[in-house]
């Protein structure tokens, strides 16, 4: 298990080491607030928090985060789009990682 949860931690660090502006670290925080959401929802967050982003880009990060990384699962399918969640055995890596990149403290959630 420590194997697995190492390489986890490695594909997050390397994912958000490529994040320039911010907007993987924000991602991944309202999947961490949200608990599930659609590509729709984080696409409208991620708008609102004033990150210049298309559609295809955020569906693109969400797949990499799925099937990459390996941190979501597809909660459940709706007619139009996939409700993703971050897989509960994960939930700690994260937790752990994020920090780290996104100058905040210890996460409470």
């Amino acid at each position: 298990m420590k194997q697995i949860s190492d390489g986890a931690k490695n594909r997050l660090t390397k994912f958000l080491l490529k994040d320039k502006i911010g907007v993987r670290k924000s991602l991944i925080w309202f999947f961490l607030q949200a608990k599930s959401c659609t590509t729709v929802e984080i696409y409208d967050n991620l708008i609102k928090q004033g990150f210049n982003v298309n559609y295809r880009a955020v569906s693109s990060m969400v797949g990499q985060m799925h099937s990459r990384l390996g941190i979501l699962r597809v909660k459940y399918l709706t007619n139009e789009h996939n409700v993703y969640a971050l897989k509960e055995d994960y939930l700690d890596i994260v937790k752990m990682v994020l920090p780290s990149f996104s100058g905040k403290g210890s996460v409470s959630l």
